[in-house]
C-alpha cells in the first residue's frame, strides 16, 4: 500500500528509519538499485548503452551514483556529469563509481558546458539525480546551468534519449507541484518510498511520465509511515477492495441499484449511469426517469428495469418523491441527480425525498424492518452527482438530510458552487478542501479532474494515479457515477466505493485512448464498455 507524503512528512520517516537501524547508506543502496531495477525492466538490453547521469550534491546525486554502478554492471557506458565536487574519501558510491571505470565530469571543469552538451547529444539514456525533493525555486546556480544546458542539447537532437527522474523530476517542487522552466521531462519518474503530492499537481505533473514508487527499505510498519491518511490507489489497493465474486452468485448477490437519473433535455445520462453500472458488476440496475423519456431509452437498455416518474415539462416533480419511496424497499443503493437540470419542480422533489426521509427517521415508533434492515422508507446508501449536486447545495443542511454517509462526485466547478470558494481557490490546494468539506459534511467527496481526488469524513485521502485527455468528453461523469453505485450495491462501504470506482474509470477512458490511438476519439459510452478491460486487468491470473 503506498502513501503520498509531503516533503516533511517524507524528511520525519528518514529519520525514524535511520534511527531505527536502517541507514542512510543502505536507503540510499535501496533507492538506487530500485530505480536500477525499474530501468533495466524497461531496457532489457544495456550492453553498450551510453548513459548520462546528472549528480547533484546530498542524497539524490548519491542514488544517482548507485543507479549508475548497477547500469554499469549491466553492460552500460556510464558518464557521471557532478554539479559539484564528492570526496572519494566521504562518498563510497562516487568512489565505487570512479575506480570502476565510469567517465567523471565536473561541471566546473566544463567551460562552455561543451563537455555536458556532447555527452547529452549522444546518450541513449539521461538519469535526472541533480536536484531532490527540497529545492526552492526558482532556480539559479550551477544546477540551473547544467538543466539549461542539457535542454539546449535536447534541442539539437531528432531522437531524444529516455529520461529517467530520480525521486522527481529536478526543479519539481515536490509539495506545491511547481516547477521550473529549466526541468527535464521525464520518461518515467521513480519515487522513492512514497509519492509525494507535486507529482500530481500540475504544471508540474506534465513533466513525471510514468510513475512508480521505489522501496528504499522502510516498512510500512513504521510509526510515522503508518501516521500518514494519503494513500496512492495503485493496482495492488483496487484489487484488494473488489467486490467478490462467487461462483453460486445470482443477481440478488450484487445487488439492486436504482438512478434517478435524466430529463427531457439530458436523457442520455440516465443510459449512461446504468451502462456503467451492469459493467461494473450490478445485479440488478433500475432507471428513475421522467415517464416521458421511458419510452426512447427502453429499447437501447433491454437489461434495465425502469419506475416511471411524474415529471413537468420533461423534468422530476415534486410528486415524484412519494412514488420513488414506495419503491426503495430492498434497494442496496441509489444514485441521484446525474441529467436533472435544475428545474424548481426537480429541486422540489429532492426536498421532498429527504425531508420525508428525515422524519421518517426521526419518529420514535412506527419502523417497518425490511429485510436488509433498514425501515421501509429507509432512503440506500447513497451516491450524489451532477445536477443533483448543485440542486442539493441550494437545500438547508442538505447534509445532515443524508442520514447515511454519502458518495457526492462533484467536478470543480460543482464543487465550487457547493462551497462558495472559486475554482481557483479549490484549484490551487484541491488536497486540502477535499478533507475539510469531506470532515464538514460528514460524506465521502470524489473530486473529479486529472488525479482524481477521494476523502473521506475522517480525514482519509486518496489520489488516483491517472490523468488523461479521454474523460474530459460529456457523459463521462455519469458513467463513473453509475460504477460508484453498483460498487456500493455489491456491499462495498462509501470509501471504498468511491476510490475503486474512481479508478476503474479513469483507467477504463486510459485503456480506451491507447486502444483507439487517440483519447480524442473516446467517448463516455466507450469508457462505458472498456470498464470490462479494466475488470480483466485487475483479476488476471499472475
Amino acid at each position: 500500500m503506498f502513501k503520498v507524503v509531503t516533503t516533511e512528512e517524507m524528511r520525519r520517516i528518514e529519520q525514524a528509519a535511520d534511527a531505527g537501524g536502517l541507514t542512510y547508506d543502505q536507503m540510499m543502496a535501496n533507492a538506487g538499485a530500485a530505480i536500477a531495477e525499474a530501468v533495466l525492466e524497461r531496457w532489457l538490453d544495456m550492453e553498450g548503452a551510453r548513459v548520462v547521469i546528472l549528480v547533484g550534491p546530498g542524497n539524490n546525486g548519491g542514488d544517482g551514483l548507485v543507479v549508475g554502478h548497477h547500469l554499469l554492471e549491466a553492460g552500460a557506458d556510464i558518464h557521471a556529469y557532478l554539479s559539484h565536487e564528492r570526496s572519494e574519501a566521504e562518498d563510497h558510491n562516487y568512489a565505487s563509481l570512479t575506480n570502476a571505470g565510469a567517465r567523471i565530469t565536473l561541471a566546473a571543469e566544463d567551460d562552455g558546458s561543451e563537455i555536458l552538451s556532447s555527452a547529452v547529444e549522444e546518450a541513449d539514456l539521461i538519469v535526472d539525480a541533480l536536484l531532490g525533493t527540497g529545492i526552492k525555486l526558482p532556480l539559479r546556480g550551477t544546477p540551473e546551468e547544467i538543466l539549461s544546458g542539457t535542454n539546449g542539447a535536447l534541442k539539437e537532437r531528432d531522437l531524444k534519449p529516455y529520461i529517467v527522474a530520480v525521486d522527481c523530476p529536478s526543479g519539481l517542487d515536490c509539495d506545491t507541484g511547481e516547477i521550473a522552466e529549466e526541468s527535464l521531462s521525464a520518461d518515467l519518474t521513480v519515487t522513492l518510498a512514497a509519492a509525494k503530492p507535486g507529482l500530481f499537481i500540475f504544471p508540474g505533473a506534465a513533466a513525471v511520465g510514468e510513475l512508480e514508487v521505489g522501496s528504499i527499505g522502510v516498512s510500512a510498519d513504521l510509526p510515522e509511515m503508518k501516521a500518514v491518511d494519503h494513500l496512492l490507489a495503485e493496482e495492488a489497493l483496487v484489487r484488494d477492495w473488489l467486490p467478490e465474486r462467487p461462483l453460486n452468485a445470482h443477481k440478488g448477490t450484487f445487488g439492486h441499484v436504482v438512478a434517478v437519473a435524466g430529463s427531457i433535455n439530458f436523457p442520455g445520462a440516465a443510459a449512461l449511469a446504468a451502462i456503467g453500472a451492469y459493467r461494473s458488476g450490478a445485479g440488478l440496475v433500475t432507471l428513475a426517469v421522467p415517464s416521458v423519456i421511458q419510452s426512447f431509452l427502453v429499447s437501447g437498455l433491454p437489461e434495465v428495469t425502469w419506475i416511471a416518474l411524474p415529471h413537468e415539462m420533461g423534468a422530476i416533480s415534486k410528486a415524484a418523491a412519494g412514488v420513488l419511496h414506495s419503491e426503495l424497499e430492498g434497494v442496496d443503493a441509489l444514485l441521484i441527480g446525474p441529467g436533472f437540470g435544475r428545474d424548481a419542480t426537480t429541486k422540489a422533489f429532492l426536498e421532498e425525498l429527504l425531508c420525508a426521509e428525515l422524519a421518517v427517521r426521526s419518529r420514535e415508533i412506527g419502523f417497518v424492518s425490511s429485510e436488509n434492515g433498514r425501515s421501509e422508507s429507509q432512503i440506500p446508501p447513497s451516491v450524489i452527482d451532477a445536477d443533483g449536486l448543485k440542486l442539493l447545495s441550494e437545500i438547508d443542511d442538505w447534509h445532515k438530510l443524508l442520514i447515511e454517509t454519502a458518495v457526492l462526485t462533484p467536478h470543480p466547478g460543482e464543487f465550487a458552487i457547493m462551497t462558495g470558494l472559486s475554482i481557483a481557490e479549490i484549484l490551487e490546494d484541491r488536497a486540502k478542501f477535499v478533507r475539510e468539506y469531506a470532515r464538514k459534511w460528514g460524506h465521502v467527496i470524489v473530486l473529479k479532474g486529472a488525479f482524481t481526488l477521494v476523502a473521506a469524513p475522517g480525514g482519509r485521502l486518496v489520489t488516483i494515479p491517472i490523468a488523461t485527455p479521454a474523460l474530459a468528453t460529456a457523459g463521462t461523469g455519469d458513467v463513473l457515477a453509475g460504477v460508484i453505485l453498483a460498487l456500493r450495491g455489491q456491499g462495498l462501504g462509501a470509501f471504498e466505493a468511491a476510490v475503486v470506482g474512481a479508478y476503474l474509470h479513469a483507467r477504463a477512458g486510459e485503456i480506451a485512448a491507447m486502444d483507439f490511438g487517440s483519447d480524442a476519439s473516446v467517448i463516455a459510452s466507450d469508457v462505458a464498455e472498456y470498464l470490462a478491460f479494466v475488470f480483466a486487468e485487475l483479476t488476471a491470473v499472475i
